[in-house]
């Protein structure tokens, strides 16, 4: 089982396209026929007929919450006939954060920080006027928010040439990233999935679903899949990105 955990996570994540390629017949077995959640030492694991699963760097796979623990569990209930880490992301986050951010938050939450000062939010079309209303719809309630909430007052501008922003608004955004590793965890997944920490701050604290931290951060690509059309990487990397999204929301909400 050592080296199972080790060859399905180590490389994460596991592009789908690259996934498809390879060819199920690559990925390794289901090895096990129940997956459980057991209490131990203050946390929630994943057991595996009773044996706790593991993450790459051989610490326990477990939780903070026996809701999150229940929902990693159900992740590995619904493996078929062989374990795909692609069809796995609250895993491969649980992974990364118990292997990765537990560590090191410091440089994690720095990365979130950095995304601040350029947030995908503050870079606005100038035409058409379809995209400059459909970004005015979702973006500008998050600002308000940040300003409301962060005592942050953020000032988009048009175009992409960077616009420094309020030193103020970037120490008062900065204030909000959270310290514990789990929510700090998906917050940064948040933030580099979408381009924008200030949806996963919004998302975090509640002022954001799912899906709309979601619909916030395609804009531009739903205008541009609108207007060109799509294939089929394109819409297997979206649903790939998505899926992420949606475990860290898993995440946030079972800390909540």
């Amino acid at each position: 089982m050592r080296d199972i955990f080790s060859e399905l996570f180590a490389s994460q994540p596991l592009d789908p396209v690259e996934s498809v390629r390879r060819g199920m017949h690559r990925l390794p077995r289901r090895f096990f026929t129940a997956a459980a959640v057991g209490e131990a030492d203050g946390a929630w694991r994943i057991l595996l007929d009773g044996r706790p699963a593991r993450t790459p760097a051989r610490q326990f796979l477990a939780c903070p919450t026996r809701g999150l623990a229940e929902a990693l569990c159900a992740e590995w209930q619904a493996q078929g006939e062989v374990i795909d880490p692609a069809r796995m992301p609250l895993t491969r986050l649980a992974n990364s954060i118990i292997d990765g951010v537990s560590a090191a938050p410091g440089p994690v939450a720095a990365e979130v920080a950095r995304y601040l000062g350029s947030d995908l939010l503050f870079y606005r079309a100038e035409a058409p006027q379809r995209l400059v209303a459909r970004q005015a719809e979702l973006w500008d309630p998050v600002l308000a928010w940040a300003h409301e909430t962060l005592g942050a007052r953020f000032v988009p501008s048009a175009g992409v040439v960077f616009a420094a922003q309020p030193d103020a608004a970037l120490a008062s955004a900065r204030a909000a990233i959270p310290n514990d590793p789990w929510r700090l965890g998906a917050v940064h997944a948040v933030t580099t999935l979408t381009g924008s920490a200030l949806i996963a701050l919004a998302l975090l604290h509640g002022r954001l679903s799912a899906e709309e931290a979601w619909s916030a951060a395609q804009v531009d690509e739903d205008f541009n899949l609108d207007v060109w059309g799509h294939d089929e990487p394109a819409l297997a990397q979206r649903a790939y990105r998505h899926a992420e999204l949606q475990a860290a929301a898993v995440v946030l909400e079972a800390l909540a």
